[in-house]
Order: C-alpha cells, then structure tokens, then sequence
C-alpha cells in the first residue's frame, strides 16, 4: 500500500474525534477490557464507541455488535477480536469508512505461512477501501497532551503520566509503557508513544514523519528490533534533521543473517545488525546502546551538532568527586571518545575566576565546588576553553543532600547562553530530585556513567544526514566469472593486477605462453564465488611444467569437490605488498547500497575487523573507514614496517562505493586488494561480482553503469 503522509493521517492516529473499540470486554483480566477504563480515565474527550458481537453494555455503556451498527464512521478503530476473524472485522471498518485501525491481535506474517497469507488478504482488504492498518501485534497509540490513551498496555493505568515533547515508537508494544514509567521517574515527559508492532502497513517512518510539523514534538525516541520500509524511514530522517528535531534510536542486537548473506565475505561481515547502524548513522540517527541513554539522550543529541569526518572531539571533566568522574572518564574510553585536560591558560582562567584546580586530566575542584559560585565559575571558564567540545560535570553527595544547590550552577551556565559548549551532567549518588530540576532546566543528565558514556559518544559521532539510492533493481542477481568482474572493476578505474586467460587444453597441445613467474594459476568459471574452498588456486606456481600440471590439477579438483567443469585458467603473477585488504560493495536488499572495508584474505569474516558506510562515500569518509580496522596499523607502518599507500587504498574504497551509481551491480568484491608501499599503489588479486541481467561492460560501455 502507498504511503500518505498527510494531516489526516496525524488526526486519525493522535487526535481522533471518535474510536471504536473492536472487541471490547468486561473482563477485567483481559487486555481488551483495558482501552475503555483508559480512555476515561485519562480525559479523553471524543466519542467512544465499544464493540462487541454480544452486544449489552460495558461499564453503564451501550454496547455495538458491529462497526456497521454505528451512526457514523469513527475516525479511529482498535480491533482486539480473535485472529481468525480480524479479516472480517477490517472489511467492516473499510466498508463504514473508517481511516485508521490498529490492530492488537497477532498470528499474521510472523506466525508462516497460512498467517502470511491471511496478512496479505487483510491488507488488499484495507487497500480497497482506504484503510490504513497500524499492526498487527500493536498494543496501541498515546497521546498524553488529548487524553488520548488508546492502548491495551497494563503500564498506562498509572495516574498523571509526565507530559513533554518527546515522541515515542517501538516496534516492541510492552516498551512504551517501560519507558513511560522510566521517564516518569527522571521528570521527563512524553508527548506521543506509539507501537507499530509488525507494521504490516504503517511503518515507523511514516507514523513518526506524520508529526514533523507538530509543534508539541521535540525529538524521537525509537525502540527497534530490526529495519523495514526504509524508504518511510528515510524521509522521516530527513524532515527530523531539516527541522532541527533529535532522533534517538536504541536497536536489539544482532539477529539471525539471511542464508543469502552467506554467499560472500561481504555479506557474511555486513550482517544486519551492522547494516543497520550504517544505516541510522547515514540518516544522521544516533543509536545508543543502553535504556537509560535512550530515555536520557535526546537533549543531548539536540545540543551537539553533527560533526565533520575525520575531526576528533574533545571532552573536558569536571568534577567535586574525582572517583565518580573517573567512572564517566573509563566509559568514555571504551567508546574511543578522549577526554582532554585543560590547558594551563584555561587552568589560569579558573584561578583568576576563584575556581583554582590541580593539574590533570579531570578537573577536580574538592570539597570547594559544592559551593555554588566555584562550580559556576569554573563551568564559565570551561565552556568557552578552546580546547573542549563538550563538558561533562560530575556531581556527587551534595546532589542528593542539597540538590538546589549542585545542580543550580549547572542550570545557570547551561541556560544563560554565555556557554559555547554544550554541558552534561551525571550525578553519582541515586538522587532523584537532582535529576528532576536538570531535566526541568534543560539540561542533559545522566544516572549511570553508562548512560551517559554512551550517549556522548553517540552524539559526538552523529554525521549529517544524507541522501543515498535505497533499492535493488530486483530479481536474482548472477555471478560473473572473474575476468568479467575485472573489466567491471577497470572500467571504474579500480586498479586490476595483469593477467591471462589461457584455455587448459590449449595448454596441453601448445605448452604454455611466455609468462614471468612466479605466477598463481585460479579456475575460471561463472560458478566458483570461493574458488580456494575447492581447489580452485594454486600458488607460487614457478615453471611451464608446472603451470600446465596446476592447470590440470585445478580442472580434476574442482570437478571432483564442486561438480563445475573448469575449461579455462586466469594466470596472474605473484605481487609482493604490504598487506591485503577487503573491498566490498553490496545493496542490502532493505536498506540499499553499502560498501565494506576489512581485513583481506579468506578469514576476513572470521576476525570480522571491518567498517561499513552507506555508499557512496567521499575520501575523508572512506579515510575514516580505514582508522577504525586493527588490523590496518599494519599498512602505518607498524613497528618499523613500510608504510602501505593508503592514498591509493582511499582511491579505491571511494570507486568501489561509486557503483552505487549503477543499479545494475548488486555485488562487487574484492579480496584481496594488495596494498603496495606508499607511492606503488595498489592492485585486485581476487574478484567477484554479481549483475543483474547483461553488465554494461559486455555490451561495450566503457564505464560500469
């Protein structure tokens, strides 16, 4: 079904005029009983109408059997009936023209085949009448500035629930209510929380984008579990970063690759966990690792603008409890974010302020920080020492005990505008009401150093959003042999080591051509992805003899292990270098084009030291790639090595990532790509690529597209 971003959309989800409850019970300890005791609870003021096929009444309510039986449509539905009858249930709301209805009941697509089957029915259903589904498996929609609390969620029975500006999304149902209650507690308020559940049709992009426009709304919060429809995800990306709105995105970890992964190193190192964090980090999302980041993170995030590849940021500590800081300094660590001391000008600076500190990578100002007017001081200094991006103040008892005064300083420099650098807070001891006056104040604040580490990092790391292709051409993609893919490969300016085709039984009446040896001699076939795993290459081959004996030695191997009958060899020579590196490029069949870098050689899935962007990438992204792989200090020139020309290895991760420009290209591999010392380049000793229908090279392009 095509997406409709449209107010009508943002009416029927967030401030429905009237809602019919499918399915709704008097047993209290059903889920279904839940919707209408909320709905009044709460305030809400529109019209509500239950539904069951029993009829009666509920709570001293008329009861309707159907949404057929209702003198007008209700903008809004919420289905709670049985599986097996949320079909019929649907025809009814299309038929009665309502516009929106959640599904709460589950047993669809997730359930095989026949639930699949059933999805795919109630959606062409919903598509006839221009329905728009939210689920299935969705515990429902919250708005807490309406009285808006349509959702079967147990979490919501709690009175007086925290308004704010923040927007909530899970594809978990359970989560909206665990990080209502969360927030509760840390004085932060929401402004929507919705659960998408399964999205058979609305997705997370397209209910989040519905509210960019809404002046109530502040930042998103997203819970995932795994990435769909990325191209409502794109757009909401980029209307939240034109309009300056945080989006905070905490993703379960890894899950289960598809079989279709498997077929090459790059899918095996770009797994789906890691394609999503690619992903989000391209639309300029930042994903943290922790709840309490999640919940804590978004005025953070708001505060710290995207940075620019390549430039590292500094973080300065200060602190009236040197242990407590330290805690923050060792996770900081563990996310490679460095903390920096102040210079001895900015340490002149808090001396002549009356906020004298010891030199050190912490700041620490005692005992005599909790006095107010020190603390301010020295964050007055701090906030505009060149050498800082960001400062974290640590404060410790005092923040429990006298939480007016720890934090005030803190609220007052943030908020006067005289800091040029965004400030965090992280209180060490379990003081509530602290935490309450900094998220009143605007002030990012942290609980755990966890927290906070992590969404430091995760701000300090956010790129700026961009627009990349998102789709695969479609279809079944072929693997072409490996001279093919080298002529794919050179036609994007990828340097390609010399080689030779020789046909084997040529070889065997007419000896073998004039070569320099040492050579490698690798069969030739359209069928052979890992031609090694099958005897398919055979190494320092030094003589003609020796050449025809590998060549025939090849064609017996791989017809004995791969069943593949091999008529030709590719003869290539022996390339001295300072190490081997893994290029790859693969459109992801939900989030498009990606482009991998790693460690090179037929481990490389195994040590899985590798970096993954979006494609295309420019040269200081592609730079940046290389500083995050181990293995690559190698190619600096470690402990006295040559250093390798990681110019020309920049080169080639830009073109590789380039062919992003060419739909038909679903895959291209390199590995591995020698890397020669600096100023010798490089060169592709392995590749393979995957095309759909006839590659442009074949039909005489001189380009890959």
């Amino acid at each position: 079904m095509a997406s409709t971003i449209s107010t009508d959309l943002a009416t029927a989800l967030y401030a429905p005029r009237s809602i019919a409850l499918v399915g709704a019970s008097a047993d209290p300890v059903k889920a279904s009983s839940r919707p209408l005791a909320f709905l009044r609870a709460s305030g809400y003021a529109g019209t509500v109408f239950p539904i069951n096929r029993k009829g009666g009444e509920l709570g001293g309510e008329p009861v309707y059997r159907t949404v057929a039986d209702l003198a007008t449509a209700p903008d809004h539905a919420f289905i709670m009936t049985p599986t097996a009858s949320v079909l019929e249930t649907v025809a009814e709301c299309g038929q009665a023209g309502v516009r929106v209805a959640t599904i709460l009941s589950g047993g669809f697509g997730e359930a095989g085949p026949e639930g699949q089957a059933l999805q795919e029915r109630i959606l062409a259903t919903a598509a006839e009448y221009g329905l728009r589904l939210l689920g299935p498996n969705s515990l429902g929609v919250v708005n807490t500035h309406n009285g808006l609390t349509l959702t079967a969620n147990a979490a919501f029975a709690e009175p007086d629930m925290p308004r704010g500006g923040l927007f909530v999304a899970s594809q978990s149902g359970s989560m909206i209510g665990a990080l209502l209650s969360r927030g509760a507690g840390r004085g932060i308020g929401f402004s929507r929380l919705i659960s998408v559940g399964a999205e058979m049709d609305l997705s997370i992009g397209e209910v989040c984008a519905a509210t960019l426009d809404d002046p109530e709304i502040t930042g998103y919060l997203l819970f995932l579990e795994t990435i769909r429809h990325a191209e409502g995800f794109r757009r909401f990306a980029y209307g939240a970063a034109e309009r300056g709105k945080p989006v905070v995105a905490y993703k379960l970890g890894k899950t289960p690759m598809a079989a279709e992964l498997a077929a090459s190193h790059t899918g095996a190192l770009a797994g789906e966990d890691a394609v999503a964090s690619a992903f989000l980090a391209d639309l300029g999302i930042v994903r943290v690792h922790t709840l309490d980041a999640l919940i804590e993170g978004a005025p953070l995030v708001a505060a710290v603008p995207p940075r620019t590849p390549g430039r590292d940021r500094r973080v300065g500590v200060v602190t009236t409890t040197g242990g407590g800081a330290a805690m923050v300094v060792d996770q900081l660590g563990v996310h490679g974010i460095e903390v920096a001391p102040p210079s001895e000008d900015t340490l002149a600076r808090m001396r002549d302020a009356g906020a004298a500190a010891e030199p050190g990578l912490i700041t620490d100002l005692t005992l005599a920080g909790t006095r107010p007017e020190v603390m301010r001081a020295a964050l007055d200094v701090l906030t505009t020492a060149p050498e800082f991006d960001l400062i974290i103040a640590v404060a410790g008892s005092s923040a429990r005990h006298a939480p007016e005064l720890a934090v005030a300083p803190i609220i007052d420099v943030a908020s006067a505008g005289r800091a040029h650098h965004p400030i965090a807070a992280f209180i060490v001891p379990e003081a509530p009401e602290a935490l309450r006056m900094l998220s009143a104040g605007g002030v990012p604040s942290f609980r755990t150093p966890e927290a906070c580490a992590d969404a430091i990092a995760a701000s300090l790391n956010r790129l700026p959003a961009r627009a990349t292709r998102s789709t695969a051409v479609g279809g079944v993609p072929t693997l072409v042999d490996e001279a093919h893919s080298y002529r794919i490969l050179e036609a994007a300016g990828i340097p390609v080591a010399p080689y030779v085709v020789l046909t084997i039984d040529d070889l065997l009446a007419d000896g073998a051509p004039e070569l320099a040896y040492p050579v490698v001699v690798k069969a030739l076939s359209d069928q052979l992805p890992h031609k090694s795993d099958v005897g398919g290459v055979v190494l320092g081959v030094g003589s003609d003899q020796d050449l025809v004996g590998a060549a025939c030695r090849i064609r017996a191997d791989v017809a004995r292990l791969a069943d593949v009958t091999v008529d030709d060899v590719l003869v290539q020579p022996m390339v001295a270098a300072v190490g081997e590196v893994l290029v790859g490029y693969r459109v992801d069949p939900v989030t498009g084009p990606l482009v991998v870098v790693a460690a090179g050689g037929t481990l490389a899935e195994v040590y899985a030291d590798r970096s993954i962007r979006m494609a295309p990438v420019d040269q200081g992204t592609a730079r940046e790639m290389l500083t995050e792989i181990t293995a690559f200090e190698v190619l600096r020139g470690y402990r006295g090595a040559p250093e390798g020309d990681l110019d020309a290895l920049v080169a080639v991760v830009v073109a590789v990532s380039q062919l992003a420009e060419c739909a038909e290209i679903d895959e291209a591999e390199i590995n591995p790509l020698l890397v020669r010392p600096a100023g010798q380049g490089v060169a592709a000793v392995d590749a393979v690529v995957r095309v759909y229908g006839e590659s442009p090279v074949t039909k005489g392009s001189n380009t890959p597209c």
